[in-house]
């Protein structure tokens, strides 16, 4: 009877323990907001976009919500050097599509912590994030300037819309999370 209450109590024990949800251990997330960028003036001055990183173990999962940005719009993501210009290295993400209310999400997988650099004659840090026009028609077509820059997957895209500038230079949000 006893080996079978404690065979019983392990399995409750376990039972409860596959209920719990997941608990992140301190410090395995981070999320933080962007600013509209200067010479996105076509934009709302609400336009804003809110980033949520979280470590997986060996990878993160950038979790990406634009807001107030140009409707039915695809936009482009990068992972920058610098959050203003010049942006210094950058590494494409991804595209998000905004809806008719210009709203957007997206979620990427890679290496999103203090330890995303690019290693040239001596490591270059990697710890802002940019999002830009991924068509400058499109930059112009909302009036914004006509500016062709190389942060799309074809090179062209418009302006950038928003990015961590509201973090210092040397200490992106990127840097946060350990």
């Amino acid at each position: 009877m006893k080996k079978f209450l404690a065979v019983v109590a392990m399995g409750v024990a376990g039972l409860a323990t596959m209920a719990q949800p997941a608990r992140a251990a301190a410090g395995d997330s981070i999320s933080f907001n962007m600013a509209r960028a200067d010479a996105a003036t076509c934009l709302s001055e609400k336009a804003r976009g809110h980033v949520t990183i979280s470590d997986l173990g060996e990878v993160q999962n950038m979790h990406m919500e634009l807001f107030n940005l140009t409707p039915n719009t695809e936009f482009t993501a990068f992972i920058i050097q610098h959050a203003t210009f010049p942006f210094g290295l950058g590494w494409y993400q991804g595209d998000i599509k905004t809806d008719k209310y210009g709203f957007g999400v997206a979620d990427f997988t890679g290496i999103f912590n203090d330890e995303t650099f690019i290693v040239s004659d001596p490591p270059v840090q990697m710890d802002h994030v940019g999002i830009w026009f991924a068509d400058p028609a499109d930059s112009v077509k909302f009036g914004c300037p006509d500016l062709v820059t190389p942060f799309d997957g074809d090179h062209e895209a418009g302006i950038l819309v928003l990015s961590t500038s509201n973090f210092p230079d040397d200490k992106g949000p990127l840097l946060r999370l350990k």
